[in-house]
Formats: structure tokens, C-alpha cells, sequence
């Protein structure tokens, strides 16, 4: 090059600045990326924008659309992560006791937990509830903006305080690593209760708490706009004392509290009919 940039008595860098001013071949495509991205609010990445520009008749290579859109910084939405709270194998820690079998004769025989994501204008709060399968009832929950121990910790503290050692109770839950923790297990052991843990990978083994999350992301996270963390919060409380309180279950024919508290009349009665035998 060098020997014909001599011969039109040109120097290098006016060779190159004339280069630069040559018009922009793709200002028409990138007018029409653009257009399509706009068109479906950022959704679409290179392939669906290409696959559009392809549908209107204009042939052009995949590549040089993913290109083009990177000059232009746009790029599609991408799927978010969802919280998890396995961390790899550690070892066996506790048997699947429960094995699906989610009926129960009495409360608080058994527990299950699990750890949910909320995302409030970009920040990130954890929720760590306890639902007792006998009613389903949500008898603890804890909320922090990190999915830490002492997340699960003050979650178990709560759950203490509604029932007894001699209750002999059964706590299951996925393999998260908060549950595989040795401060998790030493204070089930504590109180009395029994660890069970899910089959990695298998959501089935915890479905009554999948079924929770559903039904809380559905009726109360999906259904609302929260400006704040504070209203989020707020509602959250509102939410799980309605769910408690007043939302009726099918297959108790009225609310968990209700529930629990007829049953409670139940046994008072009893108790009243044999202490009056004897």
C-alpha cells in the first residue's frame, strides 16, 4: 500500500480519514433494529431482531446483526436467575423422612420451610417461612435482604416458640446448604425435631411449600405494584394474615386458624368429658 500512497503523492492518514467519511452502508438496517426492538420494548436479542429483518425480506447475516446491535449498546432482556440455595453436594445430612407422605394427625407434627426470592425496584429481599402441613398454616416467617443464616436462625427461633419438644416434630426441607448447616441441625436436635430433606433436584418431595410460593407470587407479588420496600413489607404481613385467617382451603372446607382452633375446642372438650368420667 505503502508504494501506491507514493504514487498518488497521498500520506497514510489522509488515506485513512478518507476512509472514515465514507458513508455508513447500514444506517438504513440500523434504522429498522432499531425500529423492532423499540417495537417489542427490548425484549428481542440479535436472533429474533435478524429473524424479524428476515420475515421483511431483507437478507443479512446473523452476525452482522448481533454486531449492529452491539454498536448500538442494545441488547434483549435476559431470563433472571432464580434463588437457589443449594451450593453443590456436601454429604448426606438427613433421610427424606417425610417421602410425600403429607398428611398429618395433629399440628405441628409436620413442618416444611424453604427460602424465596422477591425483587422490590432492584433490590432483593429473602423470605423464609414455616408451614405447618397438618392445616397449612404459616406459623413463622422471617424476611432479611440477605438469604444468610441468621435468616433461618431468627426463622427457627419463631418457630420455637409455637410448639413443644415433647411434640416430637418433623422439620423437612430441600438441601439447601442453610439446611445442611451444623447450627441448623443442632438446634433441630435441640428441640426435639426431626430433619428430613428432599432428593436433590426433585421440587416434588416439598410441594405443599412450592404450592405456598405459588399461591403468594400469584395472588399478593404478581398482582401488585410496590413502590418501596416498606409497602412490599407490609403487604407481605397483610398477605400471610389473610392466607391464615380468612383464605379458605378446599380440602379443610374453611381457613387454617379455623381449623386449628376447632380443633382445639375439640380436644378441650374431650379432655372436659373424660376428666368428668373419671
Amino acid at each position: 500500500m505503502k508504494y501506491l500512497l507514493k504514487a498518488a503523492g497521498m500520506a497514510r492518514s489522509t488515506f485513512y480519514y478518507r476512509i472514515s467519511e465514507r458513508p455508513d452502508k447500514y444506517v438504513t438496517v440500523k434504522t429498522q433494529i432499531r425500529r423492532i426492538y423499540e417495537q417489542n420494548k427490548g425484549r428481542y436479542g440479535c436472533r429474533r431482531v435478524w429473524q424479524t429483518l428476515r420475515v421483511a425480506g431483507l437478507v443479512i447475516n446473523k452476525k452482522t446483526v448481533a454486531r449492529l446491535m452491539h454498536m448500538m449498546s442494545l441488547a434483549g432482556i435476559t431470563p433472571k436467575r432464580h434463588y437457589r440455595s443449594y451450593k453443590g453436594e456436601v454429604g448426606r445430612i438427613a433421610a427424606n423422612v417425610l417421602n410425600r407422605d403429607f398428611t398429618a394427625t395433629r399440628p405441628c407434627q409436620k413442618l416444611t420451610t424453604d427460602i424465596s426470592q422477591f425483587v422490590i425496584n432492584g433490590v432483593k429481599l429473602y423470605l423464609s417461612p414455616v408451614l405447618d402441613m397438618w392445616n397449612g398454616e404459616v406459623i413463622s416467617y422471617t424476611v432479611s435482604h440477605s438469604p444468610n443464616m441468621a435468616l433461618v436462625m431468627k426463622m427457627l427461633k419463631k418457630t420455637f416458640r409455637r410448639i413443644e419438644p415433647a411434640e416430637n416434630a418433623l422439620m423437612h426441607s430441600d438441601q439447601g446448604w442453610h439446611y445442611q448447616h451444623a447450627q441448623y441441625q443442632l438446634a433441630l436436635r435441640e428441640h426435639g425435631i426431626t430433619q428430613s430433606m428432599s432428593r436433590k433436584g426433585n421440587c416434588l418431595d416439598n410441594s405443599m411449600m412450592e404450592n405456598f410460593f405459588g399461591l403468594l407470587k400469584n395472588e399478593f407479588y404478581y398482582a401488585n405494584h410496590f413502590t418501596d420496600e416498606q409497602t412490599f413489607l407490609k403487604g407481605l404481613a397483610e398477605y400471610i394474615r389473610y392466607y391464615n385467617n380468612d383464605r379458605i382451603k378446599l380440602r379443610l372446607s374453611m381457613s387454617p386458624v379455623r381449623y386449628r382452633q376447632l380443633y382445639a375446642n375439640n380436644m378441650s372438650m374431650n379432655t372436659r368429658i373424660v376428666n368428668n368420667i373419671y
